[in-house]
């Protein structure tokens, strides 16, 4: 199949445009355990603490003090705070540099991102800082979804399904960049093409030769 309307782009954040070392938040919260006991949070799965937090359903200051009631961390706020920011490294100017050359050929972009009140106001004021963009990485792509925001979280279907209507964009498409294979699985499910950034392939490695694999033959990518 030969598609010559450019596919609609939807970015997932950590691990796609902003680097992620889940393991210096866990080792960070370690330290803050008289015994070194750390939170059940990675990658593939999370307590539901972390889903609460994630979807709007706690404040900054409850999510602190789950996080000593039910992981017995003795650390004030701000010390949970610097762990739980730790997994958040940099933002490449390189892939800034791609996805703004990609909209300017046309492309219409989007993030759908499973974070939190903490997480967004920490990268947004790096990226201000860093790269003078205002609203943070609003201002890099057309439109952000926050599960924050949203109430809703992938791998769920109905927050792919939020994306698409809002944007009015179909499914087959869109191209979905991510790097947790559970929230491939469920955009391939509802009929979106998918780019998997398996480690150590990176965004600015793969998108383009993911773009000219859509248009020529689009079905490749989903399977």
């Amino acid at each position: 199949m030969h598609m010559a309307k450019k596919p609609n782009l939807l970015f997932d954040f950590g691990g796609v445009i902003i680097n992620i070392d889940y393991q210096r938040t866990l080792d960070a919260m370690g330290r803050l355990h008289r015994h070194g006991s750390t939170i059940e949070f990675t990658q593939a799965a999370q307590a539901e603490l972390f889903d609460l937090m994630e979807t709007g359903r706690l404040t900054p200051a409850e999510f602190h003090q789950g996080l000593r009631t039910h992981y017995e961390l003795e650390a004030t706020d701000e010390e949970l705070t610097a762990a739980w920011n730790a997994m958040l490294l940099d933002v490449p100017a390189e892939r800034l540099a791609l996805i703004a050359e990609l909209r300017a050929q046309g492309y219409e972009t989007a993030l759908l991102s499973n974070t939190n009140q903490i997480h967004i106001e920490e990268i947004n004021q790096r990226l201000h800082q860093q790269y003078g963009l205002q609203n943070g990485i609003a201002d890099a792509l057309d439109r952000v979804f926050y599960s924050q925001h949203v109430g809703l979280r992938k791998p769920g279907e109905e927050i792919f399904r939020h994306a698409l209507a809002e944007m009015n964009w179909k499914a087959e498409e869109t191209l979905f960049i991510e790097d947790s294979f559970q929230h491939i699985e469920t955009a391939r499910r509802l009929g979106l093409h998918t780019l998997f950034l398996a480690p150590p392939l990176t965004l600015t490695d793969a998108l383009p030769d993911a773009l000219r694999a859509f248009h020529s033959s689009a079905p490749s990518l989903s399977s």
